[in-house]
């Protein structure tokens, strides 16, 4: 099996952890941000993650996650979902955006290996959020609103080994979430990574918290020092 990903991509994230909590071997390819040839190519539009298994190609992060999770018949996310963990993840991702995309840009990810990829990056996101240097200029509000979010967080997660006790789908969006704050050098008030660590920690790695190819460019742009390997 393939997975086509950008190194950054929270979506893609997703799909990546599926492959560490069940153990299942599968290539990595990290598409260039602006290469629309590839992924048109198998699903008609630009798109990731891709999952190519034997000429089969699925987009969209959970159906992956779902595909994957039940090809040996023992699923590992089996446990209820929590709609406030639900919530959490959509009222944090509006200060999580404009903190990560910035970085991102200026980082050393493989998707971003030419000027025209990481220049197409940066002009969709702008589209998006706004200038990069105004997002960039505003941090300590982003990073303050953030640091509200992991306090009310932390009351939500039952167990280190799955945020709502047992393994579920709640736990691949969690870590995509806090996964892409890993790009962000602050002082957390709660170090996001270490609230669900004890279980992932345990488990096969396919993803580390930080991206090895993530190599930000400057103090204010870097990442904290966050190596522990993660499904």
């Amino acid at each position: 099996m393939k997975l086509y990903v950008y190194d950054h991509c929270p979506f893609c994230v997703k799909a990546r952890s599926i492959f560490g909590l069940t153990n299942t071997p599968f290539e990595l390819v990290i598409m260039l941000n602006d290469d629309e040839a590839k992924p048109t190519r198998m699903i008609g539009k630009k798109m990731a993650p891709i999952l190519d298994h034997d000429g089969r190609y699925i987009p969209e992060s959970m159906d992956i996650v779902a595909y994957v999770d039940g090809l040996n018949g023992a699923p590992v996310l089996t446990g209820p979902r929590n709609p406030q963990v639900a919530q959490w993840i959509s009222e944090a991702t509006d200060a999580l955006y404009p903190l990560a995309m910035p970085r991102w840009a200026a980082s050393d990810m493989a998707e971003f290996a030419t000027p025209q990829a990481r220049a197409t990056f940066t002009r969709n996101k702008e589209a998006l959020i706004g200038s990069f240097e105004d997002r960039l200029a505003a941090s300590a509000d982003y990073i303050a609103v953030l640091n509200q979010h992991l306090l009310s967080l932390e009351k939500l997660v039952q167990s280190p080994e799955a945020v709502n006790g047992t393994l579920s789908e709640d736990d691949i969006h969690l870590f995509a979430t806090l996964r892409a704050l890993s790009i962000v050098k602050a002082s957390f008030i709660r170090p996001p990574w270490r609230l669900i660590v004890g279980g992932w920690r345990r488990r096969p790695p396919s993803i580390s918290m930080t991206s090895s190819r993530s190599k930000p460019r400057g103090p204010s742009q870097a990442s904290e020092s966050m190596r522990t390997p993660f499904p």
